[in-house]
């Protein structure tokens, strides 16, 4: 196995390309009772238009097939579900669709070989008919007539409308009542049996265990498949600009709720790991809780709470979202605009800026207390070809010149969005 590992913070990962193409993450913990396994696929939301690797076919599937799929594996012949199977084991399971991966997880003290089998066992043994499929729509109905009621759904969906015209991240994960209609078994098999190819598809393991030992026992659990080609993906053409600056609706909320982006048109670059932690690093210093905006904002009872920033990214598409509530959303869009364009203009200021960095720096070595936070960042970070050691690797190479280049390029104002959602 491929040992890898940061001597910074003292972490070692295994990581072995089996014969069929999978890949296996294990993450030793050895003074750590808790387990973890999740078990992913590269096939997510996004993922509706391809070329079938062996018979060359280009398929378009309906919305919302992975996260179709991703319900009904649970489903077994005999009529029992394999959540409830490994809930009785006392083990803490779930599974969840993304933009673009699939993941099959469980977390547990004891009973983890036991549950093993049955995690391996579902996954790799569709059962896909037309009544079972009909239920399900139902079901799946239900859920997204849900999300659909659900202010902070709506007002993340909107914001990514206001960021694209075309890109598939605008479609909602679990597709639309009309969209789900259309599904049927041999569509789900057909999207099965291409993106659930071993080659496509990664576990990570992180608790007390013996690598070499572990991955035996996985290897014994593999049902033989043979390596597939490569699965050829087709997206609508990257877009250079935004869709629309502003998108605001009314829905049953107290106080309104507010998401401010920032649409990344150049996206996953070479040196992505470092523009990840300069992204992180400004928005600390920009409307974090030790931020001069925050304080000020907070203060004069505009920002009722510390909003949630992130960075989301993969190879179609890049954005930062900061959101939040305020019953004066316009107010935090300037200062936010105004707090960015004080640093462009002036560069940025070398005391606050080695504060953030320490504090980020914090948050990324607190994540390895947890197995769960551990398999899932391994995971999610190799989907889009990332070791996760980089980001403490490369910390260090984030200089405040660096940063300030990230700040110029990714912040601009013409990339910049505002999703409101406002009371009755």
């Amino acid at each position: 196995m491929q040992l890898i590992e940061s001597l910074k913070i003292k972490e070692k990962a295994y990581i072995e390309k089996l014969d069929n193409g999978m890949t296996v993450i294990i993450i030793p913990k050895p003074n750590l009772d808790k387990k973890y396994i999740i078990w992913g696929t590269n096939f997510g939301s996004i993922d509706n238009r391809f070329i079938m690797p062996k018979t060359n076919e280009e398929v378009f599937i309906p919305d919302g097939v992975a996260h179709f799929l991703e319900h009904k594996l649970f489903e077994q012949p005999d009529g029992t579900n394999s959540l409830d199977t490994l809930m009785a084991l006392g083990l803490d399971a779930n599974a969840y669709t993304t933009n673009d991966h699939t993941a099959y997880l469980f977390e547990c003290t004891n009973n983890f070989y036991e549950g093993l089998d049955e995690l391996m066992d579902y996954v790799q043994h569709p059962y896909f008919t037309d009544e079972n499929v009909e239920k399900e729509k139902g079901i799946i109905g239900q859920e997204i007539k849900m999300y659909d009621d659900e202010p902070s759904w709506r007002l993340y969906m909107n914001a990514m409308d206001c960021m694209y015209k075309e890109n598939p991240i605008k479609i909602d994960i679990a597709g639309s009542v009309e969209s789900i209609s259309k599904i049927t078994p041999d569509i789900l098999y057909k999207c099965y049996n291409t993106f659930y190819n071993p080659s496509n598809m990664i576990m990570a393991v992180c608790g007390a265990f013996e690598p070499e030992e572990l991955l035996k026992e996985i290897k014994k659990r593999l049902v033989p498949k043979e390596e597939q080609g490569k699965i050829e993906r087709i997206y609508p053409a990257k877009e250079k600009e935004i869709n629309k600056p502003y998108k605001e609706i009314a829905m049953e909320v107290s106080t309104p709720i507010f998401a401010i982006g920032y649409k990344d048109i150049e996206g996953m670059t070479a040196d992505i790991v470092k523009k990840h932690i300069a992204i992180e690093i400004l928005l600390n210093m920009i409307i974090g809780k030790s931020s001069k905006t925050y304080k000020e904002l907070y203060e004069s009872g505009d920002l009722l709470s510390k909003p949630d920033a992130d960075y989301e990214f993969s190879k179609e598409y890049a954005h930062i979202l900061i959101s939040g509530k305020s019953n004066n959303p316009i107010k935090i869009k300037e200062s936010i605009e105004n707090a960015v364009e004080e640093y462009i203009k002036n560069g940025l200021d070398e005391e606050q800026f080695n504060r953030s960095r320490k504090k980020i720096y914090g948050d990324y070595v607190v994540e390895y207390n947890n197995v769960g936070d551990i398999a899932r960042m391994f995971l999610a970070d190799r989907m889009k070809g990332i070791n996760s050691f980089d980001y403490i690797e490369k910390f260090n190479e984030v200089t405040k010149e660096f940063t300030e280049e990230v700040l110029k390029n990714v912040f601009k104002k013409e990339n910049m969005i505002m999703s409101v959602v406002k009371g009755n």
